[in-house]
This record gives C-alpha cells, sequence and structure tokens, in this order.
C-alpha cells in the first residue's frame, strides 16, 4: 500500500509537467505563425500514437516487469524532453521537431499507462482497488486542470525552456520513486509465451469479442471513445483564445477550470465513498 502511495506521488508529479509541456509546446507552436492547422497536429500527434499502439502495448506489458516498463517509458519521456530542450537553447527548434517528439512520447506512453493501471492489482489488496484506481484517474484530472493555469502562468517568466526543465525534474522525481519501489513477483498459473504477432493478434481478438460480449462494458467503451474525440476538438476549438489567459482580465477563466476540479473532487467523495 505504501509502495503505492509512494509511486503515486512520483507520477502525479510527473504527469503535472507532462501536461505542462504540453500546452506550452502548443503555445510555441501557435504563436510562431497563428497556425490553428500546425496546433491541431501537434494535438492528432499527441494521441494518435497512442490510440493505435494501446492493444498491443497491453498485451507487452502482461509479459513484462511492470515497474520496468514504468521506469522504460518514463526515461524515454525524460530523453525525449531533454532533447528538445537542447533545442530550444540552441535555438534550433523546429515544428516538425515537436510532432516527433510528442509522438513518440505518445507511444511510450502507451506502455506507461497500462502498467501503471494494473500495478494497482500487484501492489494494494483487493479491498483496495476501487479507491486506489480512483486515485489513479484523479492524477490525470489534477494535471488537466491546473496545468494550463500553470503553464500560461510560467511560460510569461521562464519561457518554455523554463518549463522544459522542470518537466525533466518531475520525470527524475518519477523515476527515483520507482527505483526506489520494489513490486512483488507475480505468482502466474502458466508460463509466458514470447510475444509473436500472431498471439498478440490473437488476444487482442479475444480482448474485443470479451468487451462486445458485455453489454456494460460496451457502452463504456463507446461512451470513452465519444468523450476522447470530442475532447480533441474542443482543445482545437478553445486552445487558441485561451492561450493569454492569464492576463488578469481572462482570470475568469482559471476560476472555471478550478470549478471543474472541485466537481470532479465532489464526485469522488460522493461516488467512491472518500473520507
Amino acid at each position: 500500500m505504501q509502495t503505492f502511495l509512494l509511486i503515486w506521488i512520483g507520477q502525479v508529479v510527473s504527469l503535472l509537467g507532462t501536461k505542462l509541456t504540453e500546452f506550452a509546446l502548443g503555445i510555441w507552436v501557435y504563436q510562431q505563425n497563428q497556425s490553428i492547422s500546425q496546433l491541431a497536429l501537434v494535438i492528432l500527434f499527441t494521441y494518435l500514437p497512442n490510440t493505435l499502439i494501446s492493444p498491443i502495448a497491453g498485451s507487452l506489458v502482461d509479459r513484462w516487469d511492470r515497474r520496468w516498463a514504468m521506469i522504460l517509458s518514463d526515461a524515454a519521456a525524460g530523453i525525449g524532453t531533454l532533447i528538445i530542450g537542447a533545442l530550444v537553447l540552441t535555438n534550433q527548434l523546429e515544428i516538425w521537431h515537436i510532432y516527433l517528439a510528442v509522438g513518440v512520447n505518445s507511444i511510450f506512453n502507451a506502455f506507461q499507462v497500462p502498467a501503471y493501471t494494473a500495478a494497482i492489482s500487484q501492489l494494494t489488496p483487493a479491498s483496495q482497488y476501487s479507491r486506489m484506481n480512483g486515485m489513479v484517474q484523479i492524477s490525470r484530472g489534477i494535471a488537466r486542470v491546473i496545468s494550463p493555469a500553470i503553464a500560461g502562468f510560467l511560460i510569461g517568466i521562464l519561457g518554455i525552456g523554463g518549463i522544459l526543465i522542470i518537466d525533466f525534474s518531475t520525470f527524475l522525481i518519477a523515476m527515483s520513486t520507482l527505483l526506489v519501489a520494489r513490486f512483488p513477483k507475480i505468482k502466474r498459473t502458466r508460463p509466458t509465451k514470447p510475444p509473436q504477432i500472431r498471439r498478440l493478434l490473437q488476444e487482442m481478438q479475444f480482448a474485443w469479442r470479451y468487451i462486445t460480449k458485455r453489454p456494460g462494458l460496451s457502452r463504456l467503451l463507446l461512451f470513452m471513445s465519444t468523450n476522447f474525440f470530442s475532447v480533441g476538438i474542443l482543445e482545437v476549438v478553445f486552445w487558441p483564445p485561451n492561450f493569454r489567459f492569464w492576463v488578469p482580465g481572462r482570470v475568469r477563466v482559471c476560476a472555471l477550470h478550478w470549478g471543474q476540479w472541485l466537481a470532479a473532487g465532489q464526485y469522488c467523495n460522493d461516488g467512491l465513498g472518500w473520507p
């Protein structure tokens, strides 16, 4: 239980740094030539690789050590941030660098998320699964809600280079918690077979059939797909007008974000029975 809480803290910090960078890079891309199309491509490369690789990533993570899957994913994301930071400091950063960086980070995130989520059952008792899963979900809400406000404030003071340094520091914190933590060994009922393309495809088909045979899961999948699709559209529509929201006259946008967060917190209190 304490091991999971330690990892959770590290991941919250790391996720906040990642969202800071995503928002700051969006500002940078938009400010280069006021192109919403280029901003939309940044958002596309942020989510599309993750969506495409996730079905295979889940099967691979089942075969790997989850702790090391998280460590390697965080390390790859940290290296990408470091490279972008070096390009910023040398004034060589171009828009295609950002496309590539967010795309690669999206791929590694596809391995990190299932490993992190699966670690709940490995590190906590069954009676705490719902609460710990709620903590994982709420950490994503924390990052999504407050990172635009923080990034908007800091980029005017530190610039994009300072944001990237903060992001890399958060990766180091997350890496430190993972290196210190020790995961119990998983007791497998049968030996794990090597990852073959044919077998991975069979497992993906089995997972799809499992979902489609259960109306509740099918409706949940449809709801989540619609939600993510809608969020992608709204980000393209609402990000540009809010890229200057830290100006005093636009503080109401920050208040709106905080109101959304408070509503989510209330839901967790009522729905999950948190103290």
